[in-house]
Formats: C-alpha cells, sequence, structure tokens
C-alpha cells in the first residue's frame, strides 16, 4: 500500500496510509505522478475498473456512480460527447446501453444544467434544485412573460395533455389549437423554444430524452422523476462539494467547485467542514499553486494503465489549470475557433497512455466512407515512442469498430 511523506517541522517523514487523517499535520507532500494516478483512479482508470469483456449497463452504471455527470455538447464530428466518457473508461460499449439509461424507466440519467448541459444521476437532481430560484433565473422568466404574456401558462397546459414532444412538435400543437379556436396565433419557433427553455431552467420541464437528430424531448418533470422533494440550499451544496471532492479525488477549491459549477461562496463552507472534518486533507504538489485537498478515501493506485482517446469534455481534461498541473498539457478547445488560427485542429481528442497525456489527435468520423480519420497528431515532448504510437493505432482502431467504421486512417 502506497505510504506518502508528510512534513514535520520542515522535514520529510514517511506517514502510514492516508486512510487516516494527520489532523496534527499541516500538508502531506505528493509527487505529481501520485497525484495524477489519484486523480485518475477518481475517474475510474485504476487498474480493474471495469474489465474488457462485453460491457453491460452495468458496466455504464459504475461510470455513472464514479463520474456523476456527463458533459452534453451538439458536435458530433465523432459521436455525441456523452458517449465518449464511457467508452474510455469501459471500452467499446452498446451506445444504446446510455440512451436507454436516460430514456427508459427506471431512469438512470436525466438532463439538467450541471457543469454545462449534463446528465445526472437522478439523485443529483434535486441537489441542483436552488439553481431554479436564483436571480438570474428569475430575471430570464420576468423578461420572457414581458414580451410573451400568458405563453408559459399555455405552455404548460399543452405539455401536460401530450407524450413528451420537441419544440417544434410542441408548436405544431399550439398552433393546431390557436386555429381551432380561430383566434391568431402570434408566437413563432423561437418563442416556444425559448419558454421550453425558461421552464427547463425553472425545473418545471425536463428532458424525457433525446430524438436521433438530438432535439430534446420536453415533458413535464413530474412526468419524468415524479414529485421530487425540495433540498435545503445548505444540504445541496454541501452534497454537491462533496461529490465533487470524491470525483476529482485531489484538486484545488477550484476543481471540486468547478465540477457543478458552484461559485467560491456556495463551496467554501463545505470545502472548510470537510477539512475540519478529516475528510479532505492538505497536501502539496509540485508546480501546482495551494491550496490543494485530497480526499481521504480517495484511491491511489501504484500504477494507471490507462490507453484510450479523452472527448474534449472529459472531467479529466475540461478544466485547463487542473490539466497542466497535473499532466503539464496546455490544452485549448479549438472547436469555437477560426479555422486559421487553430493550432492542433477542429475537434481533438489527448490521448492519455497510462498516467500521462502524451499526444493530440484532431479526429472525425468520416460516416459516408466508413473511416475514423486522424487528420494531425501532435505528440507531447519526449512522449513519442514505439509503445506509445503502437498504443495510439490500437486505441484508433477500437474507436472505429466502436464507432461501427469499416476502418481508420492516419493522415
Amino acid at each position: 500500500m502506497l505510504r506518502l511523506r508528510r512534513l514535520v517541522g520542515g522535514r520529510a517523514v514517511v506517514g502510514p496510509n492516508l486512510s487516516h487523517p494527520w489532523s496534527s499535520v499541516a500538508a502531506v507532500r505528493i509527487a505529481k505522478h501520485t497525484a495524477r494516478r489519484i486523480a485518475l483512479a477518481a475517474q475510474g482508470f485504476e487498474p480493474g475498473f471495469a474489465p474488457r469483456s462485453v460491457p453491460t449497463m452495468r458496466s455504464v452504471q459504475k461510470v455513472i456512480d464514479r463520474v456523476r455527470l456527463l458533459q452534453i455538447d451538439s458536435v458530433n464530428v465523432v459521436t455525441r460527447s456523452q458517449y465518449l466518457p464511457v467508452f474510455a473508461r469501459i471500452g467499446p460499449y452498446d451506445r444504446a446501453l446510455l440512451d436507454r439509461a436516460r430514456d427508459a424507466t427506471p431512469r438512470r440519467l436525466v438532463e439538467t444544467w450541471a457543469h454545462e448541459a449534463s446528465l445526472v444521476p437522478p439523485d443529483v437532481w434535486p441537489l441542483l434544485r436552488y439553481r431554479h430560484a436564483s436571480e438570474r433565473t428569475v430575471g430570464r422568466v420576468a423578461s420572457f412573460e414581458s414580451r410573451h404574456p400568458g405563453t408559459l401558462d399555455r405552455i404548460r397546459t399543452e405539455l401536460a395533455g401530450l407524450p413528451p414532444v420537441t419544440a417544434r412538435e410542441l408548436e405544431a400543437a399550439l398552433e393546431h389549437d390557436q386555429v381551432v379556436e380561430k383566434t391568431h396565433w402570434g408566437w413563432n419557433w423561437s418563442a416556444v423554444k425559448e419558454g421550453l427553455e425558461v421552464l427547463f431552467r425553472l425545473g418545471e420541464v425536463t428532458s424525457a430524452g433525446r430524438t436521433q437528430q438530438f432535439e430534446r424531448l420536453y415533458a413535464p418533470t413530474v412526468a419524468v422523476l415524479g414529485d421530487v422533494p425540495a433540498v435545503p440550499p445548505t444540504e445541496a451544496l454541501a452534497e454537491l462539494t462533496r461529490q465533487s471532492a470524491r470525483a476529482v479525488g485531489i484538486g484545488s477549491p477550484r476543481c471540486i467547485r468547478d465540477y457543478f459549477r458552484l461559485s467560491t461562496a456556495e463551496a467554501a463552507p463545505a470545502i472548510a467542514a470537510m477539512r475540519a472534518s478529516g475528510e479532505l486533507l492538505d497536501v502539496e504538489v509540485p508546480d501546482w499553486p495551494g491550496p490543494v485537498y485530497l480526499h481521504a478515501d480517495a484511491l491511489r493506485p501504484r500504477r494507471i494503465d490507462a490507453r484510450v482517446l479523452l472527448s474534449p469534455f472529459d472531467p479529466v481534461v475540461w478544466q485547463r489549470e487542473r490539466a497542466e498541473a497535473l499532466f503539464d498539457f496546455r490544452y485549448r478547445i479549438e472547436i469555437y475557433t477560426p479555422r486559421h488560427k487553430r493550432v492542433h485542429g477542429y475537434y481533438v481528442l489527448p490521448f492519455l497512455f497510462g498516467d500521462r497525456i502524451v499526444a493530440r489527435c484532431d479526429v472525425k468520423a468520416d460516416r459516408a466512407a466508413a473511416t475514423l480519420l486522424v487528420h494531425s497528431t501532435t505528440w507531447e515532448p519526449e512522449c513519442r515512442s514505439p509503445e506509445s504510437e503502437a498504443a495510439l493505432e490500437q486505441t484508433v482502431a477500437e474507436m472505429a469498430g466502436w464507432l461501427d467504421l469499416e476502418s481508420y486512417r492516419f493522415a
């Protein structure tokens, strides 16, 4: 079992396993490679997390339980972003399993605003309800009502009598009812969509799934999740911070609060309480400005055997400062960067090999040609080797097969 050095009177001595916190010690010194392994294990990359047999719903559930959210993005250059973190952790799985977890009863995932637009376990959704009454949400409701008086009530009434529908379908239903009533229908598509999004932010409406075209299927929240009890904001923030700390394993206060997009004021009391109880331990990591905290229950594996291409929206890399501190990896998503200003490409996936990010690949699924294209590969300094090159090709081939493509090609 790993033993870490603690600082006592300015000198390092060997301390016991950190499952028992040292309340009398100010900080524990942790090597950067150890910090990387802790962080990756917290995200489900430790040896034995997901044996590479045929993944089942149980395998998908393990990922959900560990990462606590999957960020959604509409870009479909390789595949929708929510599928990639699961693939990275359990290997080639049937993507229909994730759809079923989101769309079928009993639901294992529900859509909401968490880190960004995300899929979260149903037990996380009530913890985020305090945001429904935020000044920003209330202001958005007031603005919409002033521009489209009565529209939200009309949408509520219509949704209550319909199965889950897209915004386009709801627009058609509303227009039909207005024609039957022989009154002027004065809304347009953007107003209906905006009204649905306002109700989504309020928590009155949620997603019952997505269409093949990635359109959200709207339904009253009570129809999807039942009657969800309110959680007092203080309790909700404490639990969100606790789940964040477990999910990052080791990190700065910003790492912890950024996971669910908490503000400094929202996360600070919970972080202080966790430090006081010994659930978070003060640590020092080279080149990582403090404070940095280690979760007392974090796994500390001696090795990480990862060989995966990471989504740009994977928690391992979504926070820039964390990626630089842990992996010496400066990562910027260039999807929204003008083409002539891009450095590495459009949809760039970091390649995690062992416990290091060793390269980045600009990848595209050419569905017409049934080929996974790697437009470019940029290796990190001193990371290119016959072993890493072979591992990357094996990973690209595996991804191509998972995406039902017939071949792969490096430019």
